[in-house]
């Protein structure tokens, strides 16, 4: 058992597993019921599957919105969930759930973390998505100490060797953001072939970086790696002509792209169809009272797989689940007109009339 294993529960009435648009909309309605929540996700930051495969593409059927990209809708949900204050597990997994002897369920993260909720809300869209890994003997033991997959933030001390691998639009935005922010530090780009997937502006900073001598590019694939003290102190490659070399490192930063898994949902016991959790199309709640679903991971008759859709599943929910963990009806309120709401959105109000 891990240090953080150790450590207590922590309690809270409600858990949401999902930070995209469901997952997002989700917590916020939560919120308007006057529910705690944390949110747990597999992936470093906010956005799932709509910020890592929509994130740059035009999106046009949300309400009120004629156009916006992937990113830019998850920002607007963060800032509307912003006064709701929800507890961020992020770059972890909710890897087991039990129901315990008083109606409640105890989440385990991969980090750890336990959580003990009185409800659970799975917004997990086709799976949790999680970062493709390095297959490469011995390289995991390094993992968070010196190798990063998807890294949000890195310490970067001066004078550090960064290796950046990766030929997507992740993988270059990472290079040339760490050689602007992190001046005196060397940065290496890695890709099997010199040659990225980007948009032409970052691919414009990237060369200009690189005349300037703040990036190299490195065309090779990793074959191996070099220990020293239980540290990693380099890769071993092999270029396209097959030639061995040698790429010493403090810090590698691997961008190989991002897949979803269904993962340890589908050993909770739910009741489950092609990958997808079966609900009640009037409450969203799963066959475990008190466990709900949302968004892509769920299926009902007239299941339509659209952020919209989603976002009136997450409405259904937080009011279905408000009434079964108070044992009555909940009063409908409106944002326009409700104090109450109002205090929880932390709304100001004129003095005049």
């Amino acid at each position: 058992m891990t240090a953080h294993a150790a450590l207590p529960p922590v309690d809270t009435d409600a858990v949401v597993i999902g930070a995209g648009p469901a997952g997002l909309f989700q917590a916020f309605q939560l919120g308007l019921q006057g529910l705690g929540v944390h949110i747990v996700d597999a992936l470093p930051h906010a956005g799932g599957q709509c910020a890592q495969l929509y994130g740059d593409k035009p999106i046009y059927d949300v309400p009120g919105i004629p156009v916006c990209t992937g990113h830019e809708l998850v920002a607007r949900l963060l800032a509307q969930l912003a006064p709701i204050k929800p507890q961020w597990h992020l770059g972890s997994q909710v890897q087991a759930l039990q129901t315990l002897d008083d109606g409640r369920f105890l989440l385990t993260t991969s980090a750890g973390t336990q959580l003990r909720a009185r409800c659970v809300f799975v917004a997990a869209g086709v799976g949790a998505f999680v970062p493709r890994t390095l297959k490469i003997e011995g390289i995991e033991a390094h993992l968070g100490r010196q190798l990063y997959y998807h890294p949000a933030h890195a310490e970067v001390a001066a004078g550090q060797r960064i290796v950046v691998h990766g030929g997507d639009e992740d993988a270059v935005a990472a290079a040339v953001d760490g050689a602007e922010a992190h001046p005196a530090a060397q940065v290496t780009l890695l890709h099997r072939r010199d040659v990225f997937q980007a948009a032409p502006d970052l691919l414009a900073r990237l060369q200009a970086l690189r005349d300037a001598g703040r990036i190299t590019v490195v065309a090779a694939q990793i074959s191996g790696i070099e220990e020293q003290e239980g540290r990693l102190c380099a890769l071993q490659l092999t270029d396209p002509q097959g030639d061995a070399r040698r790429l010493p490192l403090d810090q590698l930063w691997v961008y190989l792209g991002i897949s979803p898994r269904l993962g340890p949902v589908a050993d909770w016991g739910l009741a489950i169809e092609r990958k997808q959790l079966l609900v009640d199309a009037a409450t969203f709640a799963t066959s475990q009272p008190g466990i709900y679903a949302v968004g892509d991971i769920n299926s009902y008759p007239g299941k339509r797989r659209l952020i919209l859709c989603a976002f009136h599943e997450a409405t259904m929910a937080a009011f279905a689940a408000a009434e079964w963990l108070s044992g009555q009806k909940v009063l409908l309120q409106y944002t326009t007109t409700s104090a109450r709401l109002h205090g929880i959105l932390g709304v100001q109000h004129s003095d005049a009339s």
